[in-house]
């Protein structure tokens, strides 16, 4: 049996996804020029959804607090027709060193700032980026409905929830919620366990793969389990790719329909991740790669 990984996802009234999307965590000191041709690139891949945060580009010391997103505004301003062609989500909610803060006041202004960012009126895709343990599901749910009704967003996503976070906020939201991003990767199978993936098949909500590539560690095979990367260098060999191919492809084939989020900011690595569509992966790879990460036979 070959299980599918190459067609589009859904994203509830959004547009659909490819099965791969382009991250901005690490999106940050480049020139325009150079950031206009990574997000260029991962357009014409086929990586429409482009995930970004307001967080993303802080070195934790205080500063960079919005970079990221300034250059993908930078990018969208000098380059507009780009911006008919993505799916733009980022997220918000961490404000270091709070750190987390959903209340209603702080996310207008959040939701303000990054609109302003990234020069445009409206995100397709708004997460709340950590849950807010002291925000009352019905008081977020409340501010985001106000934020569609705005139009300043499209859709709802939740980030790092647990099942019973996300399901206490749709109760209040319903389906306007249409994504959860969880960590997950053949490296940390967490969502597999621990309920996220069932209720996103149970909830016909998107899992957008975070860290689909361990931060790099399953390219680079730094602290991987050895018989990990044994099994993903051999299942590369036998499907002529390399291994964050099969990496990426593991992600890709599970029945939630999972996106992976790739965040290389090469060109050339971005065109390299595609290759993870056009891998075959049977049941028994599948089970094989769990195997080798957890240490241990299934029982």
């Amino acid at each position: 049996m070959t299980l599918d990984t190459s067609s589009s996802r859904s994203l509830g009234p959004l547009e659909p996804v490819g099965p791969l999307a382009f991250g901005h965590w690490r999106f940050v000191g480049h020139d325009l020029a150079t950031a206009t041709e990574l997000v260029e690139t991962a357009l014409d891949l086929g990586m429409n959804l482009i995930d970004t945060a307001d967080v993303y580009g802080l070195d934790w010391g205080g500063d960079g607090f919005g970079d990221a997103e300034s250059l993908l505004g930078s990018v969208l301003a000098a380059s507009p027709s780009l911006r008919d062609r993505m799916v733009l989500a980022t997220k918000g909610g961490i404000m270091p060193p709070i750190p987390y803060d959903s209340s209603a006041r702080y996310l207008t202004a959040a939701l303000d700032a990054s609109l302003s960012r990234l020069r445009v009126d409206r995100v397709d895709l708004y997460q709340i980026h950590r849950p807010d343990m002291f925000t009352h599901p019905e008081e977020l749910a409340a501010t985001l409905s106000r934020f569609v009704e705005q139009g300043k967003i499209g859709a709802v996503g939740v980030s790092n929830f647990t099942p019973a976070q996300t399901e206490a906020l749709i109760s209040y939201l319903g389906d306007t919620v249409v994504a959860t991003q969880p960590q997950f990767s053949v490296s940390h199978l967490s969502p597999l366990r621990d309920g996220t993936l069932d209720q996103a098949m149970r909830l016909d909500l998107r899992p957008l793969a975070w860290s689909a590539l361990g931060g790099g560690s399953l390219a680079t095979g730094h602290g991987v389990r050895t018989e990990l990367m044994l099994e993903l260098d051999a299942l590369a060999a036998r499907e002529s790719v390399d291994r964050t191919a099969i990496a990426l492809a593991f992600v890709l084939a599970h029945p939630s329909r999972p996106v992976a989020i790739v965040g290389s900011q090469k060109p050339e690595r971005l065109r390299s991740a595609t290759a993870a569509l056009d891998v075959s992966l049977t049941r028994d790879d599948l089970y094989t790669l769990i195997e080798a990460s957890e240490g241990e036979p299934l029982p």
